[in-house]
């Protein structure tokens, strides 16, 4: 509860929403035992005095009745009766709903056929139907507000229901003897109860505007009874001569329903699982930067990460995604980056250009420095100004690089105008020479495609071109082979290899396989937790893996033709990096470990370009 309450109020509209109901609320408790006048009591001698008079607050009506009362008393009667509505079409229609989506079959098609027939009508109208065959009345009015509006709940509960229906403790239950009564209220309705509270949350407010306006239309409250929607019903005539007569009850409505839902979309928001996690929250335009401690000096290299920190704050935890990484790769070089999935790969890559979504990341220390500017902190129009121009980016998945609904082409197009001053036919030939040089045959055509009429293998070509057309210093490839098939990764490796080749392109590779490291990179770099743990010349780390993690990687790539029979794996699993042990990350999973290596700090050791974060490696190295 004090999770959700924090999450409620950290909305800001939400909590302003709340506030105002809660007063609007308590004043509506207190009305009974307020000094004010009778609401009913007529005076014509008093018609129309305007706000402010004495002894009427607010003024008066067209009978002469004190406005700030009848505005009170019609207030807590408009809530009572919205609120109740929602209650009433909640119970029923999630009833209905659970019993579609647990019996299913017919019982659910004749239910939600019925359902359907209520849908095709507007709910106005049907709403006007219902008290017109009821006659008017407050408590018709509800009947029917309360009628339309199980629809709306039936459909909701009844698609979550089918999905829970269908889960092994629903089974385990029946298994178990449960009857389907029980298993309806022991197992399906707690899980159904927080959909149920947001679905009331977002449509009280409405069911409010409902009946005040059922009452506007003479069809609500009948005098000399008040609520909002006939306090406006009755002052419409004079709505030009004394406008506040109007103003006020309508003024009272707007700030009722905006509250409500304001509040209810919080509501939503703090009991989604995925936006308290801030999976779903909007991402500030560059990483959140709050440095601690000394800047590392500026270095010779084209691109270096130095002592990198960057972290996930999420609630009271801290995730350390990127522990003080640091490294460096000159023009024309090739760096593989290899670890296990988690091991904080790709985060390190999208720190560089400040690409990690905040919240919940924070760059909390280090520095990336490209031709000697640190990148990290940096204004954002002069980041933006280097992303995709002198730093671009390949993805794991074309298809969350390009947009469905845009053709490949003016995608490209897109990404070259964005830094360069071209109109848009010298930009379509650019981008036409960009697939030529990526190997896209029949270019021509292929620019006017949209992503889905491409193969995998020619979309990951396009994000190549994409990110080779504004003739970037330093590509960063994050697993962009990964999805394909062996012949595709082959090309797409080769073609990387003969880009960087002529024209002198620095790439980072980010994978874990092996192989690719082989075929493509210079040096490696092994993360693991989040930190380096070995770095060196690819052929040394292949020939002579220094650390027990490089080693057992590499012994988990099968070898074709050896004849051995059994596939290496490394036992256990990476350490969750908000509860980091002291020592070595990988002691409890390593064979050669001893004390020593659970406790302090182990730094890298060794003479670059070779190191290795061990205190007793595989191999001496040189």
């Amino acid at each position: 509860m004090t999770r959700f309450l924090a999450l409620l109020v950290r909305n800001r509209l939400a909590a302003a929403g709340g506030i105002i109901l809660f007063c609007v609320l308590v004043l509506t408790l207190i009305t009974p035992f307020l000094p004010l006048q009778d609401p009913d009591v007529t005076a014509t001698a008093n018609r129309f005095l305007r706000p402010f008079s004495p002894g009427h607050l607010l003024g008066t009506d067209h009978l002469g009745r004190d406005l700030l009362s009848r505005l009170l008393w019609g207030t807590r009667l408009s809530l009572a009766v919205g609120i109740a509505a929602a209650v009433l079409a909640a119970v029923i229609g999630s009833a209905i709903g659970i019993t579609a989506g647990y019996f299913g079959g017919r019982t659910d098609n004749i239910i939600m056929r019925l359902v359907d027939m209520l849908m095709a009508f507007p709910y106005i109208l049907l709403a006007l139907a219902i008290v017109a065959a009821l006659g008017p009345g407050l408590m018709n009015a509800l009947i029917a507000v309360a009628a339309v509006n199980i629809p709306f709940f039936a459909r909701n509960i009844r698609g979550i229901t089918v999905g829970l229906a269908g889960q092994e403790f629903v089974d385990a239950a029946r298994l178990g003897g449960l009857g389907h009564t029980r298993i309806i209220l022991t197992e399906l309705l707690p899980n159904v109860i927080p959909v149920i509270v947001i679905a009331m949350s977002t449509t009280v407010g409405w069911m409010i505007l409902e009946t005040a306006g059922l009452s506007f239309l003479g069809l609500g409250s009948q005098p000399p009874q008040a609520d909002l929607g006939s306090m406006l019903g009755e002052a419409r005539s004079a709505l030009i001569t004394s406008p506040h007569t109007s103003v006020i009850p309508g003024l009272m409505i707007f700030i009722i329903v905006m509250s409500i839902n304001l509040l209810g979309d919080g509501v939503r928001d703090a009991l989604d699982p995925r936006l308290r996690s801030g999976a779903l929250s909007r991402p500030r335009a560059a990483t959140l930067v709050e440095r601690q401690g000394e800047i590392p000096a500026a270095s010779d290299d084209l691109l270096a990460i130095q002592e990198l920190e960057t972290q996930f704050h999420v609630g009271q935890r801290t995730y350390r995604a990127v522990n003080q990484v640091s490294l460096s790769v000159r023009p024309g070089e090739c760096l593989g980056v290899i670890g296990e999935s988690g091991s904080g790969k790709s985060v390190t890559a999208l720190s560089v250009m400040g690409l990690v979504a905040s919240p919940p990341g924070v760059i909390t220390g280090g520095a990336v420095r490209f031709r000697g500017d640190d990148l990290v902190g940096m204004p954002y129009e002069q980041l933006r100004q280097k992303r995709g121009d002198r730093v671009a980016y390949i993805f794991q998945d074309p298809l969350s690089t390009l947009h469905p609904l845009y053709r490949t082409g003016d995608q490209l197009a897109e990404a070259i105008r964005s830094h360069h001053r071209i109109d848009k036919a010298q930009a379509r030939a650019r981008a036409i020479d960009l697939f030529k040089a990526v190997r896209i045959p029949n270019a021509e055509s292929r620019i006017d495609n949209y992503p889905h009429e491409m193969s995998g293998g020619m979309r990951q070509r396009v994000g190549i071109a994409m990110a080779l057309a504004n003739e970037p210093d330093v590509i960063i490839a994050d697993e962009p082979t990964t999805a394909l098939d062996v012949t595709v990764q082959a090309q797409i490796l080769t073609l990387l290899d003969e880009l960087r080749r002529e024209r002198g392109l620095a790439i980072i590779f980010i994978t874990h396989d092996f192989g690719v490291v082989g075929q493509l990179c210079d040096r490696v770099a092994v993360m693991y937790a989040g930190r380096i743990i070995e770095e060196g010349p690819t052929g040394a780390v292949l020939a002579a893996p220094a650390h027990p993690y490089t080693k057992r990687l590499i012994a988990c790539v099968p070898e074709l033709g050896e004849g051995r029979r059994k596939l290496a794996a490394i036992p256990g699993l990476p350490p969750a990096v908000d509860r980091l042990p002291a020592g070595c990350a990988f002691a409890e999973r390593c064979d050669k470990a001893q004390e020593a290596c659970r406790t302090g700090d182990i730094s890298l050791s060794g003479t670059a370009p070779r190191t290795v974060r061990c205190l007793f490696p595989e191999e001496a190295m040189p």
